[in-house]
């Protein structure tokens, strides 16, 4: 069994910081579940493009709120407390931090190993190379 808090992740090598959003990975690859799972911070008013081109995600709200917009055929999706949205079909997004920075959790397949941050195409890769500094 693996137990950890939050708290802890946070104060670890576990926290990984961008310009838009700040995750915190409390389950990864090296602990052998499958999957990887993550609470992260979507601050206010941003707005990140992304396409898990490697990845499957569900994430559900926890707090706060925002919006998802598939690219391909343009609908947006308001996220708030409650909503989940599953990545299913690796789509391109735009994800858009609201009025109020937005809480999410997000499990991963396959799972991350840690210190990835989405690419110039927003993507993670796969074997977790691109690490952050």
């Amino acid at each position: 069994m693996i137990v950890r808090t939050l708290k802890e992740c946070e104060a670890s090598g576990r926290r990984v910081v961008s310009d838009n959003w700040e995750s915190t990975r409390l389950s990864l690859a090296d602990d052998g579940m499958g999957f990887s799972f993550h609470i992260t911070t979507i601050y206010a008013g941003t707005e990140t493009e992304i396409c898990y081109a490697n990845h499957f995600e569900t994430v559900y709200c926890i707090s706060g709120n925002g919006e998802v917009e598939t690219i391909e055929d343009g609908k947006k999706y308001k996220i708030e407390p409650g909503t989940v949205y599953i990545l299913n079909k690796h789509d391109r997004h735009y994800l858009r931090g609201g009025t109020e920075d937005m809480v999410v959790a997000c499990a991963f397949n396959p799972p991350l190993n840690g210190r990835e941050v989405h690419d110039e195409n927003g993507v993670y890769p796969l074997d977790g190379d691109a690490l952050a500094s």
